[in-house]
């Protein structure tokens, strides 16, 4: 008889960088559970993240293409219906699809990666998520609450899509009377513990699943800006903090100034406040750590762990100071392309305690998690063909387009940092076996702007290669030229931040308290 389909978890870390996690090298203990796992699965040490920020990742993990052609590239994009996502495919192929989102411009936004989901429940926003475990309201007073929930749903959609396309919103969600609402009563980074624990008990009980496999997305923004570990992990990882009042005032400062997670930096952070960050993102990663290894432990003790393909990865990386930069607006360097990529699977594909070299990209995980569940899917895009000793043929690229409604803030605040970092420049790259080619774009690639590191040796991207290695230049800027003009944009409906002018909106926000 044939095996069962495997149950697939694709685990998404938000924001979380590669060489933070001890299983990529890193020289602290942040992260013994993913190392633990890591163990028992295929750990690509060179993954690209398919872009720089949340939801053109997010648009190429679930479509297999990258942001160019699927066109998710602002907070107000929208995918277009003629673009299958892998929650319709494996929908549509027998699976129980379910979500359990953390982020807000995954699970709150209108943007169409909600697509395909039987359930999908959101942790953070304005109204988030609970799920009846029994999959029907018991009783006429929670079937009340259901519809009122339903109602209030659609009534608050409009107003939280409204902060995300108009930048004149998205201003007012950076004062200091906004932001302590949004990251705190708002649960912007959502619920970790309650996320993992409600994802558990579905693939454990699977009430709703009526048979069938299940595949579970899950995204955790546990590493996301602002930090507010919990102590004994700042105890373990940044005790200065505890000790240094300036540098308390620096992270108090940091975690309210909201534009400053997106500004490139006019000068390098001095050692106090790069100390901070680092130890307040390590303090971060390793409190998460505990609670993915608490819901992989519980899938074991169930039994359900050796019938999963789970894939453990994170939509792009994070800026803590280096080359100027904080957070993940527009760069496509290495502390924000390089992603953990790691895979755990029960059939034996993915064969445990492997470490692969190879560059491989996010949006390739589509093709893989298709390829495991029996959909069909080009077998020659999927991450088997890194173990099967082929060459790919396909170079792994990734696009920085900078988000429209940030730019225009950083016009109006800083145009000399703008024109300095060119900011308003979509940033591309390129990898082979031993380089990497970054260049800004324009109406064609400007030379002039190209940056090539070599990523074996110098994966910190400190000495640019560009004149010393002019072949290695040339031959990536061809693939980087034939990506960028052959890709065939697949028409989006958006909304955009210049029209968006939707009275009963604004009617909404001023009944809520937030505009006169």
């Amino acid at each position: 008889m044939p095996n069962p389909p495997l149950d697939i978890v694709l685990l998404v870390l938000d924001t979380q960088r590669a060489d933070r996690l001890s299983c990529y090298g890193y020289e602290k203990p942040t992260s013994p559970a993913i190392d633990a796992f890591a163990a028992e699965s295929t750990l690509f040490q060179r993954g690209v993240a398919a872009a720089q920020w949340t939801i053109p990742s997010h648009g190429s993990m679930f479509t297999g293409v990258y942001p160019s052609e699927h066109q998710m590239v602002q907070s107000y994009s929208r995918l277009p219906d003629s673009l299958p996502t892998l929650a319709e495919r494996l929908r549509d192929g027998g699976y129980y699809t379910a979500a359990f989102c953390n982020n807000p411009l995954v699970g709150v936004i209108n943007n169409g990666l909600r697509r395909g989901f039987y359930s999908f429940l959101n942790y953070s926003g304005l109204l988030t998520s609970h799920p009846n475990q029994a999959g029907i309201p018991a009783n006429f007073i929670d079937r009340y609450r259901s519809w009122f929930k339903r109602v209030l749903a659609g009534t608050l959609s409009n107003v939280q899509d409204a902060f995300a396309r108009n930048e004149m919103l998205l201003e007012l969600s950076f004062s200091p009377l906004m932001v302590p609402l949004w990251q705190t009563a708002l649960s912007f980074k959502g619920n970790t513990a309650k996320s993992l624990q409600d994802a558990a008990r579905l693939l454990i009980n699977r009430d709703q699943a009526e048979g069938q496999p299940i595949f579970t997305f899950i995204n955790l923004m546990g590493t996301h800006m602002p930090y507010h570990p919990p102590r004994k992990y700042i105890e373990r990882f940044a005790p200065h903090v505890l000790k240094d009042k300036q540098a308390r005032a620096y992270l108090r400062q940091f975690n309210s100034d909201v534009y400053g997670w997106l500004a490139p930096l006019a000068d390098p952070l001095n050692a106090r406040h790069k100390n901070t960050l680092d130890g307040m993102y390590d303090a971060e990663v390793a409190a998460q750590d505990e609670q993915v290894g608490r819901f992989i432990a519980t899938l074991r003790e169930a039994g359900r762990l050796d019938n999963t393909l789970f894939i453990l990865c994170s939509d792009h990386g994070e800026h803590l100071g280096e080359k100027r930069l904080v957070g993940h607006t527009n760069a496509i360097y290495n502390e924000l392309a390089r992603v953990p990529l790691i895979i755990r699977d029960g059939s034996g594909a993915f064969p445990q305690g492997t470490v692969r070299e190879e560059v491989v990209s996010t949006r390739q995980l589509f093709h893989t998690i298709l390829t495991a569940a029996g959909c069909a899917n080009p077998a020659e895009m999927s991450l088997t063909l890194a173990l099967s000793g082929e060459e790919n043929t396909h170079p792994v690229f990734a696009e920085a387009v900078p988000p429209q409604n940030v730019l225009k803030l950083l016009m109006q605040r800083q145009p000399e940092l703008v024109q300095e970092r060119l900011c308003d420049r979509t940033t591309l790259a390129v990898w082979n076996k031993e380089y990497k080619l970054v260049a800004k774009n324009s109406d064609q690639i400007i030379l002039d702007a190209c940056e090539l590191y070599d990523i074996v040796n110098d994966p910190s991207e400190t000495l640019n290669l560009h004149d010393i290695l002019p072949e290695q230049v040339d031959l990536l800027q061809d693939y980087l030229e034939a990506f960028y003009h052959n890709q065939t944009p697949v028409a989006t409906t958006s909304v955009t931040a210049d029209n968006f002018n939707d009275p009963e909106v604004y009617r909404r926000l001023q009944d809520l308290g937030y505009l006169e």
